[in-house]
């Protein structure tokens, strides 16, 4: 037992020996990683006084710099400063000269127009008047040969910006046309089908023809019938529903009723269609949801054989366009040049004229007081409230003038020249007078000896007027006035 006992106690006098001589290294460590850490803190307050002694070095040189600067600029105020004051010094110096100069001036004057009033027995009054007086009349000369001048010019500068400006938004807009006719043409698979149409008795052409409001014609012409009437609407329900039933093959009364109320929901899908089409392509935002069905529903309306649809979007644009060009409101002109024409989409169906019924519709709908304005006054009958409502007018003219976009039965055309020619005659002096180009212009002879040469101005001039108020007419009528007097004598 004393012999372990002695072993341990060995033992742990060498452990703690052992746990000492760690302890010791341990602190040897630490003291020197503490050395390491305060040296490398010693190093970096080093490097960042380095740096801060640096970046004041260079902030005193800016500061040295700014100085110099302000120093310098001081010395130049100063230098200007003196050089005002020299510069008042002498210009006090001048005026003093001048004032002495007008009083010596003065002086002489007063002398000479004593001398004048006892030349011409006139008091200075009098000679004032008398030489305003001539003034005035030279004046009054030349004030009207520079208002003449004046007018002139502006006429020819305004006319040729207008002509720029409608070229320019023409071009940019153009727009193919293409005529509207009162028939559609179904195809047909074979010749067999017409038959089929008919119907027992001309039963089933009667039920479609009661349904649809459309004329049937069924003739020779070979696998093809043909829908006749005026209300394009109505023809697009019936050419729908007849190609649905060639297509299922069952043609009977009651299946013709169902056919044609599809159509009339595949129409209305069409309509709403269309008139977001025509509000997208157009710009116009924040419609009512009714005013952009009465919209779409323009693409089964025309006017001499135009689509109101394509003339609407096209007006809109032109509007757009000019009034970009020339600083107005292009929200408020292709606004207004949409709706323009929104009255025809229900011209069928309620009386008055399409600009009345437009503008009940919009104020229905409490649209802008300017855009109910612009639709009232497109055809002329009030009085436009701002510049966007005539920029919608001339987009209409140059929308319905496009050459190809209308056209007229020959009977009216053929009217339309001869009131032109009978106005034109109705004026005492008129010896004939021919419409032209299409009854764009009349070219009116007179007779010399009862028209001169300034009575032809004021003639053209009320022919243009009486022509405005008496006839209605795309575009614009150019009236030309000719007169010729010839002298003949024979040398024998």
């Amino acid at each position: 037992m004393a012999y372990r006992k002695k072993i341990a106690e060995s033992k742990l006098g060498s452990a703690e020996q052992e746990a000492k001589r760690i302890l010791d290294l341990a602190k040897i460590e630490s003291e020197n990683l503490k050395k390491e850490e305060i040296i490398k803190a010693k190093e970096e307050i080093m490097a960042s006084r380095k740096e801060l002694d640096q970046e004041i070095k260079e902030r005193r040189g800016e500061v040295q710099k700014q100085e110099a600067r302000i120093i310098q600029k001081e010395e130049s105020l100063d230098r200007r400063s003196e050089n005002f004051e020299k510069k008042e010094r002498e210009l006090d110096k001048k005026w003093q000269e001048v004032e002495e100069q007008e009083n010596k001036i003065g002086e002489l004057y007063e002398k000479e127009v004593e001398k004048l009033q006892q030349i011409a027995n006139l008091t200075k009054e009098e000679a004032k008047e008398k030489l305003l007086k001539e003034i005035e009349k030279e004046l009054v000369t030349e004030k009207a040969v520079k208002i003449r001048e004046a007018n002139q010019k502006a006429k020819e500068e305004a006319t040729k910006n207008a002509k720029e400006l409608l070229t320019y938004a023409v071009q940019k807009c153009a727009a193919d046309h293409s005529q509207e006719t009162t028939v559609s043409i179904v195809a047909l698979p074979s010749d067999d089908m017409k038959g089929r149409i008919i119907g027992r008795e001309g039963r089933n052409i009667k039920a479609l023809e009661t349904l649809t409001g459309v004329d049937l014609i069924i003739d020779d012409t070979p696998e093809a019938v043909v829908l006749s009437g005026f209300d394009p609407l109505r023809r697009e329900v019936a050419k729908i529903a007849l190609e649905k039933l060639i297509e299922d093959g069952r043609i009977h009364p009651a299946k013709i009723e169902e056919m044609v109320e599809k159509a009339k929901q595949e129409v209305e899908e069409t309509i709403k269609s269309e008139g977001e089409r025509a509000v997208l392509e157009s710009g116009v935002i924040g419609l009512h949801p009714d005013l952009v069905k009465l919209i779409g529903k323009l693409k089964y309306r025309t006017s001499y054989g135009q689509n109101v649809l394509n003339h609407s979007i096209e007006v809109s644009n032109l509007a757009r366009i000019m009034a970009d060009e020339i600083g107005l409101d292009p929200k408020l002109a292709r606004r207004a040049g949409l709706l323009h024409d929104i009255g025809k989409a229900l011209d069928h169906d309620m009386e008055g004229t399409h600009v009345e019924i437009g503008v009940e519709i919009l104020k229905k709908y409490k649209e802008n007081p300017l855009v109910i304005n612009a639709v009232e006054a497109h055809h002329g009958d009030v009085e436009p409230m701002s510049l966007e409502a005539v920029l919608v007018q001339a987009a209409d003219a140059i929308s319905a003038s496009r050459p190809g976009a209308r056209r007229e039965t020959l009977e009216a055309y053929i009217k339309r020249l001869q009131n032109l020619e009978e106005i034109a005659d109705s004026f005492e002096g008129v010896e004939k007078s021919f419409a032209i180009q299409a009854g764009r212009e009349v070219r009116i002879i007179v007779e010399p000896e009862k028209i001169s040469d300034d009575k032809m101005t004021v003639l053209a001039h009320e022919i243009a007027k009486r022509v405005e108020s008496e006839m209605d007419y795309p575009g614009q009528i150019k009236v030309n006035v000719i007169r010729e007097t010839r002298v003949v004598d024979y040398a024998k």
